[in-house]
């Protein structure tokens, strides 16, 4: 248990460090936007880019995985809608973004660095296909279903499709994703002068990822919490592994695991995480404010006595 605590404490140590520096004026909003915007822009994408490259292409697409996940987040994205506009009477749009919440993992700033700890030889791995299937599918349907209620709204005739093509035309992690793809297809061995400098950008990205992280909390507050934050939390933090647990059981019982077999134990490490970090930033540009800002709150706190129970009990201390 202790070496468990101390995977999770060390990324808890450094996200507090994070919040401590931006609290005592060391960073500020600008400064985080910089580190956030590296991370983004340089640090992920050389990560996705050395995990897909270095690696036969069959292997980036693990059928198993993959099936469990897409199941899993669509599957918690519905009923986490249906919840908040059933049950809490929200909005369409607040339905949107709890859902967003509710299944969309920060596997970038909290699961790498939390996975290069517990599980360094799928690490690279696991970033790979759920970054891919995050900008590939989920955040194009979180998109698709805000800009489509902002035009319901507006009564405006714009087109969505061009607009979420356009993004991800242009995302750094999706451009890293292709390159990856195509230099794994082509079998190429890159010269030192360009896997260096992938090596430096990737290996950088897990501190500065927890600090921004960190100081993204600063400014938040506990105080907007409901049964709704509740309820998001609870659907991510602890529902959302235990469908992928289940679901990894029945692609198993026909004949359809994860290869490697650790790829298994990450997956349920990886839908655990928090709501990934863009969830509060994405939803303010919608008008979603308050709840979507408590909920990230929430689910970092609760995640590490979450996460902490979830490595214990599948036994990765290293």
């Amino acid at each position: 248990m202790i070496q468990v605590l101390s995977i999770s404490g060390t990324i808890f140590a450094v996200i507090a460090l994070g919040w401590l520096l931006v609290r005592r004026g060391v960073f500020d909003g600008t400064a985080l936007d910089v580190l956030g915007g590296y991370v983004v822009t340089c640090a992920l994408p050389a990560l996705i880019f050395r995990a897909v490259s270095s690696r036969p292409v069959a292997e980036t697409f693990d059928a198993a995985y993959l099936l469990a996940l897409l199941t899993t987040s669509l599957t918690v994205f519905a009923a986490s809608y249906w919840l908040v506009r059933g049950v809490f009477g929200g909005s369409p749009m607040a339905a949107c973004f709890g859902a967003m919440g509710a299944s969309c993992a920060n596997s970038g700033f909290v699961g790498y660095p939390m996975m290069g700890l517990a599980m360094p030889q799928v690490a690279d791995h696991a970033l790979a296909l759920n970054m891919s299937f995050e900008n590939l599918v989920m955040i194009p349907l979180v998109l698709a279903l805000a800009e489509a209620e902002k035009a319901r709204a507006a009564a405006s005739t714009a087109r969505i499709a061009p607009l979420i093509a356009r993004r991800l035309a242009t995302s750094p992690v999706i451009l890293a994703l292709f390159a990856g793809l195509a230099v794994a297809a082509l079998g190429l061995n890159l010269p030192q002068i360009v896997s260096g400098p992938v090596n430096i950008l990737a290996n950088s990205s897990a501190a500065v990822s927890l600090l921004v992280i960190g100081g993204g909390l600063a400014g938040l507050t506990l105080r907007d919490l409901g049964p709704q934050a509740w309820t998001i939390t609870g659907l991510k933090l602890l529902a959302m592994p235990a469908l992928a647990y289940a679901l990894l059981q029945a692609c198993a019982a026909f004949g359809l695991t994860p290869e490697p077999a650790p790829l298994a134990p990450a997956l349920l490490v990886m839908t655990a995480l928090p709501a990934m970090t863009i969830y509060p930033v994405l939803a303010r540009r919608y008008g979603e404010i308050t709840t979507p800002a408590a909920v990230l709150l929430l689910q970092t706190l609760a995640s590490f006595v979450t996460l902490t129970a979830l490595l214990a009990l599948l036994g990765l201390a290293g």
